[in-house]
Order: C-alpha cells, then structure tokens, then sequence
C-alpha cells in the first residue's frame, strides 16, 4: 500500500452502520414510504425498478419506527449475487426505508468519500474479503457484524478525490465503449434474424405448403426417467437430452445427463438417431431447436419434441432454421396451452404447416443461411471479446487504485 495511505474498516468508516427495517408484506402499501429492497442494490449503482416499488405507509413508518435513509447513504446487500454489492442512494424525490437484508451507511465525510469507497466495492479486493467473511447452509449471506470488519484502503482526502476523477473519465470511456460493442452485438444478431425472417415470408416461385406430420417419418416425445422408475447415472449410460440441451441451432452439452440403459428398452419411440430435429415443448425455451448431430445411444425426456425428416422431402436443416425463424417462434407461441407450465402438443406438430420448396432449394436455402450464420458467430464473438475485455480493463483500473498504484 502506498505510503501515508491507512487501512480502516468499514464500521470504522461509518456514522451510521445499521441494518435496514423488518417490513413484513401485510405492512405494504401501494404509496407513502418507499422500501428499497436487495433487488434495487446493482453492483455500484442503483437500480430504481420503479414498475416493482413497494411502500409502507406513515403510519407504519411511525410505528414501526424506521430508519429513513437520505440521498448520499451507501446501502450495502448481504445477500446474493453478489454478497456486498453497494450503491449510493440518488435523489429520487421520495422519502425511503431499506430492508433487514441491506444495512445502510452513512460515511464520516472527514474520514472518506462516498463515492471513493463506491468505487472500491466494485473491485476484486473488496468483493473478495466479503466472500471470506459469507456463511450460510441454503444461500450465503454476511452478517452486519462481519461486513463491519471489512479492512478499507483509506488514503487522504485530495487523493481519494483524486483517484475519484480518473475512475470517473476511465469509466465514463468504458460504458461508452461497451454501449457500442452491446448494440454492435444486437445489430449482427438483428441483421441474421431479418435475413433469416425474410427467407420464409418472402417465398420464391414454386413453394408449396404442408403440415409437418406429412413430412416426417416419425413425430414423437420422450418421457420422465422417474415416472419409468429408473434413475440417472454415470457413464456408462443413456445420454439424455433435455430442454437444457436444446439451443437455437446447437446442442448445449457441457453438461450432460445419463439415464440406467433400461431407459431405452421402455422408451423405444424417442431414441435418437443422428440427424433428428430437437425442438422444446415445455416452458421458457419452447421454440428453441437444433439437430442431433451425435452418434451416441441417446433419448430426450418429456420436454422435448423429436422430428425425424423423411429425408426424401423435408431437410433437416432446412427445418431447423424454418422453427427457429422469428416468424415461426411467433407461431409456436401463439399456440402455447398455459396450463401449470407453457406447452405444445404433439398433435399441434403434426397439423403445423410448413412453408416448403424443393428439396434441391431446401438445400440451397440451408447453404446460404449456414454462410450468413457463421459470419454473425464470427462477429458475436469478436463482439463479446471485446465487452470481456472492457471488464478486465475496468477490474485492472480498480486493482491499480487501490493499491496505491494509479
């Protein structure tokens, strides 16, 4: 640590350290007293998720005696993700309260600069010694009392502010850089997404429809291993395929699942084979497909579809881009049963009418869209080093001014 710099900790740093108010739901209201929840604390910056506010009345706040906390206030969450995350309470024009979970600081402006210490929860140093110091059997969390003891790096006012206005310009330059990369990001998968929308509404000469059932040699589900009594296994077993597998154009397999062989000898419909279209069924992902393009003995459960092309009319490929296209997505949704869960039938599938030229463009479609596929993934990835690179930047920048070295 640089020379004349000191190490405090938190609780020492503080005029007020204090937890936040138990509030219980029967207490809310839709007006009066605003309570700022762990929802409402991002890391170094609030989150005001005014569509989501909750407020206690005058009354409640007068006899539950709260503790009103003021522009300035430093709020820090003791609760995931991640454990001490903080933020400065802006000027929102409405008087606040915090909850238990939060425990509200109030700096010794003799001492330190908010917005220094803002800073300094941001870094590495600091979110690691608040990880040391989290326990917990069902979630982890930080007592008032530990975060307390959270060492601080505290060097003198002029250079606290100092060190305030390089973070302010680097930073200020960071969020610039990242807005663009993130719109450049949403641009190339807008532009795949048009191009892709355009092939199947936008139709050449010659393009017939029909319903997928008449396309297909086999339309079909899998089922739940614990509904057939069998158990998930190590390999060597089933590889089962599930939902979470399932991504737009790939399967996800990092980490995957295995059922007792037996599975396969009581779900026969739903092996696969090399080349099946996947599509989910059930819930959040429904519409998200990609082929099986693994040679493993494998089956899916109940929340995926398999559709397995007659090769001599419907290109699996071709398939795959048409349900994962905007306009098909569409579809799929609109015909979505809420039930306890989001789902499509089988029978939904089988009746879908799909937009369909010759084998021969299928293939040329499938071609075409491959090229234009692959340069999106090209520019995504070019993209996304960048955003990575920004935040080692931003880490590096913290690490340096903290230690004394910036």
């Amino acid at each position: 640590m640089k020379v004349g710099w000191q190490t405090k900790t938190l609780g020492e740093l503080a005029e007020v350290f204090a937890d936040g108010d138990w509030v219980e739901s029967k207490d809310q209201s839709t007006e009066g007293v605003r309570l700022i929840q762990t929802g409402n604390v991002g890391e170094g910056f609030f989150k005001d998720r005014g569509d989501k506010a909750r407020y206690i009345s005058e009354a409640t706040f007068k006899r539950l005696r709260c503790t009103e906390i003021f522009e300035g206030d430093c709020l820090i969450s003791r609760l995931p993700d991640p454990v001490g995350r903080c933020c400065l309470l802006p000027d929102t024009g409405e008087r606040m309260i915090t909850a238990v979970d939060c425990t509200i600081v109030r700096f010794d402006s003799k001492q330190i600069i908010p917005v220094f210490f803002n800073y300094y929860s941001q870094s590495t140093d600091y979110l690691d010694a608040v990880d040391a110091e989290t326990s917990g059997t069902t979630r982890n969390r930080i007592s008032r009392a530990n975060l307390g003891k959270i060492a601080v790096p505290v060097p003198p006012l002029p250079e606290q502010q100092r060190i305030v206005g390089i973070l302010d310009a680097a930073f200020e330059g960071i969020a610039t850089a990242k807005a663009n990369a993130e719109q450049n990001l949403q641009n190339a998968r807008a532009l795949f997404e048009s191009h892709l929308q355009s092939v199947f509404t936008q139709r050449g000469e010659g393009w017939i429809e029909k319903p997928l059932g008449e396309l297909c040699e086999r339309i079909t589900k899998g089922s739940s291993p614990k509904w057939q009594g069998i158990s998930y296994v190590d390999t060597p077993g089933i590889l089962f395929v599930t939902s979470e597998n399932v991504g737009e154009y790939q399967l996800l397999m990092d980490s995957p699942k295995y059922v007792e062989e037996k599975f396969n000898s009581k779900d026969k419909k739903s092996i696969l084979k090399n080349g099946d279209v996947l599509t989910n069924i059930v819930g959040a992902s429904i519409g998200r497909t990609a082929v099986f393009n693994l040679d493993d003995v494998a089956n899916i459960n109940q929340a995926v579809c398999l559709i397995r092309c007659e090769p001599s009319l419907l290109n699996n490929y071709y398939l795959a881009y048409l349900l994962n296209s905007p306009v098909f997505k569409q579809v799929l949704h609109s015909n979505e049963v809420n039930s306890a869960r989001a789902n499509l039938s089988l029978g939904f599938f089988s009746q879908l009418t799909v937009p369909l030229p010759s084998l021969a463009e299928q293939r040329a479609v499938v071609a075409k869209l491959d090229v234009f596929r692959e340069e999106t993934q090209r520019l995504e990835s070019l993209y996304q080093r960048k955003l990575a690179a920004l935040d080692e930047l931003k880490k590096s920048l913290l690490h340096q001014a903290f230690s004394g070295a910036l």
